[in-house]
């Protein structure tokens, strides 16, 4: 059992009181609580907190988790709340949540909050805590990352909204964990983006729905795709929804093309990591009708290549059919290099098979 009163790192983390009834009741009614937390009662009302507070949380302690109000220490008020749930005494696990309440949020507490109850539930004999989160929380893997908790994958349908079920993102830290922030194997943009004055490129987010809906349904980029089908409108939305919360889990860096001028978004590219272990990306980009011929390719493919290296990347690599000599020019041009030819590599129409190309480029061609 965790201690009934834990402070570190500028917060406090106590028992539930009748006097937190207010602060509660209005922490918890709030549409970021509500959408993020889709257990709570809908209207969150005083009532609902006091049920909480009387029965609730003392349900929680009984089997083995643990329930606390997140208090500032100077002045002991609400400003969250986090506990233990969900506890597999054999596997010496439990699953560690918590909430900040608008008032309050901004100021690292939900960080605060989970390493200091994760420390207490470590010394108390824990040896692994699951960090559960919706896959468009990016704020919530921010937090675990500060945590020093590692992205473990996700784990399909397992939450249970409003709007029916959906996958949440797995993260965990174990006892024997160093201390500290975990590092990050794609680090956010500086000053969140890359720009040589003529191109800019960005974080794609749910705003680039519809351009990248149009660019990823034209016939000439389709045909370019793995498998070569046209993606509908919902998945095309989820990739741009879901792009931060994978950037953060290493995965990928899904990028919007800018027309650094007019801002207009022009394409897009991504680097996927696909072999952390090795130090080596893949590359991918394609742009509108309107901004080719203007060399913007090349120069994104550049920005990304000269990040990813300094980020600690050894080697890009990417692919194009033999006919996509446009997109050849574009590798070359960004200093790549033709390594060979992949037979059948893709999957094509109708259960053909198609080659692939193959370009590469290594962090030492930079000085050369």
């Amino acid at each position: 059992m965790t201690p009934e009163t834990i402070e570190a790192y500028g917060v406090r983390l106590r028992p539930d009181r009748l006097t937190d009834v207010t602060d509660m009741a209005a922490a918890c009614a709030d549409p970021l609580t509500q959408r993020f937390l889709p257990g709570l009662p809908d209207p969150y009302t005083e009532e609902s907190a006091r049920w909480w507070i009387t029965e609730g949380a003392p349900a929680a302690w009984a089997t083995g988790g643990a329930a606390y109000t997140i208090a500032d220490p100077a002045t002991d008020r609400l400003i969250g709340a986090a506990g233990l749930s969900h506890p597999v005494a054999e596997r010496g696990q439990a699953e560690i949540g918590y909430w900040v309440a608008p008032w309050a949020r901004g100021r690292g507490v939900a960080t605060a909050a989970t390493r200091a109850l994760a420390e207490a539930a470590f010394a108390a004999g824990t040896v692994r805590l699951e960090l559960l989160s919706q896959e468009e929380n990016a704020a919530s893997q921010r937090v675990a990352l500060a945590a020093g908790f590692r992205h473990e994958g996700v784990r399909r349908s397992v939450g249970q909204g409003r709007d029916g079920r959906h996958d949440l993102a797995v993260w965990v830290r174990l006892a024997d964990d160093p201390p500290g922030p975990t590092a990050r194997l794609l680090p956010d943009l500086p000053e969140g983006r890359l720009t040589d004055g003529v191109v800019t490129l960005r974080r794609l987010g749910p705003a680039d729905a519809e351009a990248l809906y149009r660019l990823h349904t034209l016939p000439e980029v389709v045909a370019n795709r793995v498998p070569p089908v046209a993606p509908d409108r919902e998945s095309i939305e989820r990739r741009c929804r879901l792009a931060e919360s994978h950037w953060l889990a290493g995965r990928s860096a899904d990028l919007a093309i800018l027309d650094a001028a007019t801002g207009a978004v022009a394409g897009g590219c991504a680097l996927v990591y696909d072999e952390p272990a090795t130090g080596q990306g893949m590359l991918g980009y394609s742009l509108l009708p309107e901004a080719r011929g203007r060399g913007l390719a090349a120069r994104a493919v550049g920005l990304v290549a000269a990040w990813a290296f300094d980020v600690g990347l050894a080697r890009l690599w990417a692919g194009t059919r033999p006919e996509n000599a446009a997109s050849q020019r574009v590798l070359a041009k960004a200093g790549f290099r033709r390594e060979g030819l992949l037979r059948g590599r893709l999957p094509g129409p109708d259960g053909t098979r198609t080659d692939s190309v193959v370009f590469g480029l290594l962090s030492t061609d930079r000085t050369r």
